[in-house]
């Protein structure tokens, strides 16, 4: 009986093991079939550059990297505009003369830019995000060109062709924000240089002090501004490499491509390769990795930091920010605004997830040193209306702060991508009057049946805009004039 039980047990393991074989394996198939029967890839996603910038590049400059940028440019109108010339697509960012074509602009953002003031208080680097191009913080720029000596890094791979982003790594774009840097400061002198990351920029910048703390370096910079960085991900993001090595080993270049669309954005690809996931996922671990190795001492060398983040973000983990950033801050110096979604009462009901209640504990918890506050709904019983906002700090408690702004009325959050614009944006803003010749995306929320516009319904539906725009940009000025009037403070 026991050896019939034995031979029994094996047989029925030998099933188990190759019916989940099996069951893989077609799984695997199926899965590499339909990715494989997406649209074939255009010339956009095939077309290898020759100029791009790597870190191996013979470029000792910033001057140089500018002049590769100039080779990129006319790279691209020999071997893109000049075979799409016939092409009939309105919404094409790369058929001239279309709703999405660069040109429509005052100016092409997706290139690098500076604007020099000699009369500035500081510098400003910006650094956008993955799939970005300089245009993410050129809101920004315009608003703080006044005072600031701006300089608008186009970090490699990004504001030409997605294909950029296939063989990109983040170490290539992390020398590009080190040339941008050493070029700023020696413009500079003794003036104070600050950056604002927004998503992988964050994470860029970031990784720029993190590097030079644990050489045993001074910063370079004095405060950073961080939008909805890039702190931690999904490990489904690193999951993604072996899809793109799986596509390599069976020569099927689709699989590099997590999705693939009409590219109707001008200054953003709407194409997202594999890798590009990837490498802000190495990226976060790696700033990870650095700051938990970083003593006491070391911490306290870090910039000043002050971050927005929206709790409703599906790009980047928001827990992260407050759990692997803030709370590993021993400082009071440190800042972090998170806004909070819209708590009408309809909205209340119709939430199905509520992510206060996994940041909450968090940012109120004892070991936070860091100064939070909430943009979030005023509280109803003092007759506001049900969208009227205020900002609370929690960590430490305060007065709440009444905001002009409130939630418009069909918005229920923000998003990862809409922090770093005004309603007045003329790309994604809704506050501007249509231009006949060019795309509004902001505006494009138009209702209907479904499967008729080339942009997706979820793409169209998503938070372009910050509705507290003004009041972040207050709370980013305040942050530079405090830190620059600390840097001129006589001695005593």
């Amino acid at each position: 009986m026991k050896t019939l039980l034995l031979s029994t047990s094996k047989h029925l393991l030998i099933a188990v093991v190759y019916g989940t074989l099996g069951v893989c394996i077609t799984a695997l198939g199926f899965g590499v079939w339909f990715l494989n029967s997406r649209p074939d890839l255009d010339i956009w996603h095939t077309t290898d550059l020759q100029h791009r910038f790597i870190r191996q590049s013979e470029v000792r400059d910033f001057a140089g990297y500018l002049a590769l940028e100039e080779a990129l440019k006319q790279e691209i109108q020999t071997r893109i505009y000049a075979k799409t010339a016939g092409l009939d697509s309105p919404v094409n960012r790369y058929v001239k003369g279309s709703l999405s074509a660069p040109s429509h602009w005052s100016q092409d953002w997706n290139w690098s830019y500076e604007w020099p003031n000699a009369a500035a208080d500081y510098g400003v680097l910006l650094l956008h995000g993955m799939s970005d191009s300089p245009y993410a913080l050129s809101n920004l720029a315009k608003d703080l060109k006044g005072n600031a000596h701006v300089l608008g890094l186009r970090l490699p791979g990004h504001g030409t062709l997605p294909s950029g982003l296939v063989r990109l790594q983040w170490q290539d774009m992390s020398a590009a924000v080190a040339l941008a840097i050493r070029h700023l400061k020696s413009g500079l002198g003794e003036r104070p240089l600050y950056i604002v990351g927004f998503s992988t920029g964050a994470a860029l910048a970031l990784h720029h002090e993190l590097e030079r703390i644990g050489a045993g370096e001074t910063p370079d910079s004095q405060a950073m501004v961080f939008l909805s960085p890039a702190i931690g991900l999904a490990p489904v993001a690193r999951g993604a490499y072996w899809q793109a090595r799986l596509g390599e080993w069976l020569g099927l270049e689709k699989l590099a491509w997590n999705a693939l669309g009409s590219e109707y954005d001008p200054f953003k690809y709407v194409s997202f390769a594999v890798n590009a996931g990837d490498m802000v996922y190495q990226l976060a671990e790696e700033n990870q990795r650095q700051l938990q190795s970083l003593t006491p001492g070391q911490k306290a060398l870090l910039p000043t930091l002050l971050t927005f983040q929206s709790m409703a973000d599906d790009t980047v983990s928001s827990r992260a920010v407050v759990e692997s950033l803030y709370l590993n801050l021993n400082e009071s110096r440190h800042q972090l605004v998170l806004y909070d979604v819209n708590r009408s009462p309809i909205n209340q009901r119709l939430t199905q997830r509520d992510p206060r209640l996994e940041l909450e504990p968090l940012y109120r918890s004892p070991q936070m040193k860091a100064r939070v506050g909430v943009v979030q709904n005023r509280t109803l019983d003092d007759g506001s209306h049900p969208h009227a906002v205020e900002f609370t700090p929690v960590a430490p408690r305060g007065e709440a702060i009444i905001l002009a702004q409130s939630w418009p009325m069909n918005v229920y959050s923000l998003s990862h991508v809409a922090l770093p614009f005004s309603q007045s944006d003329s790309l994604y803003g809704q506050g501007v009057a249509p231009h006949k010749d060019r795309i509004q995306i902001g505006a494009a929320a138009s209702r209907g049946e479904r499967g008729i516009f080339a942009v997706s319904a979820d793409e169209m539906l998503r938070q372009k805009w910050n509705p507290f725009y003004e009041f972040q940009l207050s709370v980013i000025k305040d942050l530079f004039d405090t830190q620059h009037a600390k840097e001129v403070e006589p001695t005593p």
